[in-house]
């Protein structure tokens, strides 16, 4: 699964299709997506913002909702490139906090690329790239 800084939701579809977008894209979606959709939008603290489209969300409803999309297919490993980069410093730590959370419980690795060390801290492992070498 993939958390993009940017969030990279489809502007014409509400939270809820932006999720499922992932079991489209390898797929279909049946009624067993749909009840992961909707248990992932809850996880993430937006079962009743569902129904919004990006444009009414804030950006850490946004990268929540994107977090939620990374997660649908149960990946074993989700890469997130700078996901709290366009976020207030309190949105940031509670998105961080979310995926570490959601990554433990669905057991799956979570390779995180930032430029704030107190987030890398929170990880398991951590590597730092300076100069082009690894410090």
């Amino acid at each position: 699964g993939m958390v993009f800084q940017s969030y990279y939701l489809i502007p014409e579809l509400d939270a809820f299709a932006n999720v499922l977008m992932g079991a489209r894209m390898i797929g279909g979606v049946g009624a067993t997506e749909r009840a992961r959709a909707t248990v992932l939008l809850k996880r993430v603290g937006l079962a009743e913002r569902s129904t919004h489209l990006p444009a009414q969300l804030s950006g850490g409803e946004r990268q929540r909702v994107a977090v939620a999309r990374a997660l649908m297919n149960q990946p074993h490993v989700i890469l997130a490139d700078e996901p709290t980069g366009n976020l207030d410093e309190r949105t940031g730590e509670e998105v961080i906090s979310l995926l570490l959370e959601v990554c433990a419980e669905e057991k799956a690795a979570l390779v995180l690329v930032t430029h704030n060390p107190g987030h890398a801290a929170r990880c398991g492992r951590h590597l730092m790239l300076h100069a082009g070498s690894f410090a």
